[in-house]
């Protein structure tokens, strides 16, 4: 039997491009300017304040704990109640029925790496003998929720997950993680999950931010101009799939694509939120301007990646090898996609900025991003403002809603003020006052 660690890489050529003259790299005596909150003044000493106290535990979705203002420190928050010892021998029982293998195979290392509330994921080797000869795999294994975790999203489906990953294989040379089985009996480890192989390379990193340091951060400007074109490109590749509604059935439905985005979204914030007694004005306030704000055409429907964000991507260099993460994927306008990838950027700078750190405010910058999607794909994005607007708005539901589980674990608690729920509150507050500045 081959060796099924060996990852599928497709050609990445298409996304390489010539750097130019490089830019002098960051002065490292000036990569932080430490400030503690006693140093901030009037209301940013009060949001702050608020921050470090509500949000010190904050997750992203999908990429883990951030802390907040510590650039260097961890923060870890319940996830999963999983024993690994459990999981190692229900999963080499199971994997014994899947490999070509002499002898039930051995799983010789199984780790869960911190962060990601989504689901759990799990890397894992394995060895055993097939025709008498050795073989071996690195795996990674993608696990629903348990109730008890206190989910971030209602359903996690991950057979439509499985399914996307695959049709995208199909349809595009996207780099992409080589799929291995979908296993959809619960029994087995709790819960459905799908294994795919392990794709080497790195990731930028969301614990702590990579606005903070870092490889991104220690890298040129034109090697992160590069990375921002890489990443457009492979975000085009995926708007280019003909017939959408097609390939892939199971996230296609009657009346406007945009519409079910965003009812989606407004049952969402129901069930994460309002009924559990948590109504937060500014999420409500947002949901309202959208909706009298709503625009007057929204272009062709295109598959969406969804959680379209550097972070989602293992790299090899600055060149794209696998791109991660598809429970957020939909059909819609093409806005979604970026708008995602701008605001969740601007997110983190954000935080950087306010806290007295540069940041890297050179890098997915609003205008370059819109430029450079123009540039690859030949569309002109439209309305972009309300779609930034709703990504901040989905954002923070999301972030309400990780709030909400770290006070249900008794890692937090709930803030005076709902509106201090929302992680980007000054964001959101000033996209709906029209006061934001991107450059």
């Amino acid at each position: 039997m081959s060796d099924p660690v060996s990852p599928r890489v497709h050609p990445t050529e298409r996304y390489r491009r010539n750097l130019g003259a490089e830019s002098p790299r960051r002065q490292t005596g000036t990569r932080y300017i430490p400030r503690t909150v006693a140093s901030v003044t009037g209301q940013d000493r009060q949001h702050a304040r608020a921050v470090i106290r509500c949000h010190a535990t904050f997750y992203t979705a999908q990429g883990g704990p951030m802390p907040v203002p510590d650039p260097d420190q961890r923060w870890n928050m319940t996830t999963s109640a999983r024993d690994l010892d459990v999981l190692t021998a229900d999963l080499t029982r199971w994997l014994a029925s899947k490999v070509d293998a002499d002898m039930p195979p051995e799983i010789t290392s199984l780790t869960k790496p911190a962060g990601g509330m989504s689901n759990t994921t799990l890397l894992f080797d394995a060895e055993w003998t097939a025709n008498g000869k050795p073989a071996s795999g690195a795996f990674v294994a993608r696990i629903a929720p348990e109730d008890s975790s206190f989910p971030v999203f209602e359903k996690y489906d991950l057979a439509t997950q499985y399914a996307v990953i695959s049709g995208v294989a199909v349809a595009t040379e996207v780099p992409l993680p080589e799929l291995c089985w979908l296993e959809n009996d619960e029994t087995v480890l709790g819960a459905p999950f799908f294994v795919m192989r392990r794709t080497n390379g790195r990731v930028p990193i969301d614990n702590p931010p990579y606005v903070f340091h870092g490889w991104i951060f220690d890298a040129t400007v034109a090697e992160r101009a590069a990375m921002t074109r890489n990443i457009v490109e492979v975000i085009g590749a995926v708007h280019a799939i003909v017939d959408p509604d097609e390939k892939f059935p199971m996230l296609a439905g009657e009346g406007s694509a945009l519409r079910r985005h965003f009812e989606a979204n407004r049952a969402w914030y129901q069930w994460a939120l309002a009924d559990g007694g948590i109504r937060i004005p500014l999420l409500e306030r947002a949901f309202d301007h959208l909706e009298a704000n709503w625009p007057a055409e929204t272009g062709e429907n295109v598959l969406n990646w969804g959680d379209a964000r550097p972070g989602n991507i293992i790299f090899d260099g600055f060149d794209p090898v696998a791109v991660l993460d598809w429970e957020m994927a939909a059909i819609g306008p093409r806005e979604l996609d970026i708008a995602w990838l701008i605001h969740f950027h601007r997110f983190f700078q954000d935080i950087a900025t306010r806290f007295g750190q540069p940041g890297l405010p050179d890098y997915l910058r609003r205008s370059e991003v819109e430029k450079l999607y123009r540039e690859c794909t030949g569309h002109t994005l439209l309305d972009m403002d309300w779609h930034l607007t709703y990504a901040a708005l989905f954002n923070g539901i999301c972030m309400a809603r990780i709030k909400r589980r770290a006070i249900h674990f008794g890692e937090d608690t709930a803030p005076d003020d709902p509106d201090d729920y929302v992680l980007h509150r000054p964001m959101l507050e000033a996209l709906l006052d029209n006061t934001y500045d991107w450059d």
